[in-house]
């Protein structure tokens, strides 16, 4: 079974999130897709920076999906 990856950066100031970004790669397990989103939500973070971070309260979640009738 393959696993799609979504991230969503939300705000805690304006209480909302964007539409969540399909990572472009699939995964072989929960696992792997698990460790891929916190891995990601790392970076994206890091990239925004600690002071938007910090001002717009920035979080991420992200969701490992199911894909099914995919092909591995």
């Amino acid at each position: 079974m393959n696993y799609v990856l979504y991230l969503i950066l939300c705000s805690g100031i304006t209480n909302t999130c964007l539409p969540p970004y399909q990572y472009p790669d699939l995964f072989a397990d929960g696992y792997s897709c698990m460790i891929a989103g916190n891995t990601e939500s790392i970076l994206k973070l890091e990239e925004i920076g600690y002071e938007s971070v910090n001002e717009n309260k920035y979080f991420i979640k992200f969701i490992c999906q199911e894909k099914k009738g995919l092909d591995s």
